[in-house]
């Protein structure tokens, strides 16, 4: 017997209509304004032919319609594919045929990268105005097992994999978050992260489930995400350490209000000098651990660990567990392993692939290639992603610890590292930086700068200038792509 809830939106809109749900700089919904837009849209998608059960794409970036757009399909019980906006179109197009999507959704100023896509019905938004509607039946009630999004993996090994998240999944990581960062009437979360990432759909998640509001960013700007912040027209905002750098930069002397109370931070291990600064400036950090598997945070650090755990990705969120593996062993304390989590919010597997599924998830736990270990109090240390992890000479080197310490030299603004090919070891570290403006710096300067803080072994080889570093759209840095700035590809991975 399935688990059922009430439908998020129309159970918000009848509790709380009047609440502001959504705002970007031009207007504001309220949740019941919002209800009736998803109406209306449902209604539309049912004149399309959309019908339950249906995978329909959305190829949009961050805006109030993209939010309608999301819950109307939800309203007929469709299946929503997030696209990534800055796929290619042979990507695009891959995902769309392995996913067997029937419709795909593009903004107007997209639609030049989907033009050859004959399987598959194209709207464009841009039409949504005129679409004709069509009475159609409301899914009052959100099944907990039942899938509402798809994500695909960033496929840093293989082909991308079509990850399941479940209404379940969604609802529990909500639930998770509350639990861990406390909730008040007065929160407002700042959106400047994509929403077809899942850092960017659990603000979304949690808007509806919470009844707080969301500011909506179509893209992400320090200066504007820092006024937003400045003014008291956001409480919460999720970030990547790449945004938190630029606005820290932005912000200069300035500081944010007393309203201001989280700023979650995710996306990969981050530098310690980067928390030093915000600690230092009264900034409230709250490192997180999660993936798309885990439907957003799965480990948070709690408050009043921020400085005392300085550089912990915290304990799991209250319905979730984490240990840590080698060779099917649970680690020790301090010993670096295999991250494995379980939870409610943890995915039930990959869109057609049963062999990936079986080999992800064992007894419930997924094993989610990330290498860290816990403290002897059971707080998580993430070390990098084990597809980045170099091995040099039979020892590991965690790319994550070698950037941290280049970020702490004043000069670098940026800093990626991965390996390369050694005869003698294998591989060995390259770093690539970008410095800040009025900066100078010479390789042999950050060089020796390393040594002093880093085992020999671990000290880039080689150190590259870049104008920028790869990132995908949610700031995450691509280190299996910085090869590529070495001039003439030299040294290939």
């Amino acid at each position: 017997m399935q688990t059922s809830i009430p439908n998020w939106l129309m159970q918000r809109a009848f509790l709380t209509p009047d609440r502001i749900a959504v705002q970007d700089d031009e207007e504001k919904k309220t949740f019941s304004q919002l209800h009736d837009a998803a109406l209306k849209r449902a209604r539309q998608f049912s004149g399309l032919g959309i019908a339950k059960g249906d995978i329909v794409a959305l190829l949009m970036k961050n805006s109030i319609q993209m939010i309608e757009v999301i819950h109307a399909l939800h309203y007929i019980g469709a299946i929503v594919l997030l696209q990534n906006i800055r796929l290619t179109s042979n990507e695009l197009s891959w995902q769309l045929h392995d996913s067997e999507a029937k419709y795909l959704f593009v903004d107007d100023e997209l639609a030049e990268r989907i033009s050859d896509f004959s399987h598959i019905q194209i709207v464009k938004t841009g039409e949504l105005l005129f679409l004709p509607e069509r009475e159609c039946q409301l899914q009052h009630e959100y099944h907990l097992d039942d899938t509402a999004t798809i994500m695909y993996t960033s496929g840093t090994t293989g082909k991308p994999k079509g990850v399941l998240q479940t209404y379940g999944n969604h609802w529990w990581s909500a639930v998770g978050s509350a639990l861990n960062l406390g909730l008040r009437e007065t929160d407002s979360w700042l959106a400047a992260v994509p929403f077809f990432h899942i850092s960017g759909l659990s603000i979304l998640m949690r808007s509806i489930i919470y009844g707080i509001s969301v500011y909506v960013m179509n893209g992400f700007d320090a200066k504007q995400a820092n006024d937003i912040l400045i003014q008291g027209k956001a409480t919460i905002m999720s970030v990547v350490s790449a945004m938190l750098q630029q606005m820290l930069l932005e912000l200069g002397e300035r500081t944010y209000p007393d309203t201001f109370r989280c700023m979650l931070l995710g996306g990969g291990p981050a530098p310690k000098p980067l928390l030093e600064a915000c600690r230092d400036k009264g900034i409230p950090v709250y490192q997180t651990y999660g993936m798309t598997e885990t439907a957003s945070q799965i480990v948070t650090l709690a408050p009043e660990y921020s400085i005392t755990k300085l550089g912990s990705a915290g304990k799991p969120l209250f319905p979730a567990q984490i240990r840590i593996e080698n060779d099917g062993q649970i680690a020790r304390p301090h010993e670096p392993g295999e991250i494995v989590v379980k939870g409610p919010n943890v995915t039930k597997g990959y869109l057609n692939r049963p062999d990936a599924t079986t080999e992800a998830i064992k007894d419930g736990w997924f094993y989610t290639g990330d290498i860290g270990y816990v403290d002897e109090e059971g707080f998580l240390y993430v070390l990098d992603r084990r597809s980045d992890l170099i091995i040099s000479g039979g020892e590991n080197i965690y790319p994550a610890e070698i950037e941290a310490v280049l970020l702490s030299h004043e000069a670098v603004e940026e800093a990626g590292v991965t390996g390369i090919d050694d005869e003698k070891w294998g591989q060995v570290p390259c770093a690539f930086v970008k410095l800040r403006e009025g900066y100078i710096a010479t390789a042999e300067e950050l060089i020796t700068f390393c040594t002093e803080k880093l085992a020999k072994y671990k000290v880039p080889k080689q150190i590259y200038f870049v104008d920028q570093l790869p990132r995908n759209a949610a700031k995450k840095l691509l280190r299996r792509q910085l090869i590529s700035l070495i001039p003439n590809s030299e040294g290939r991975k």
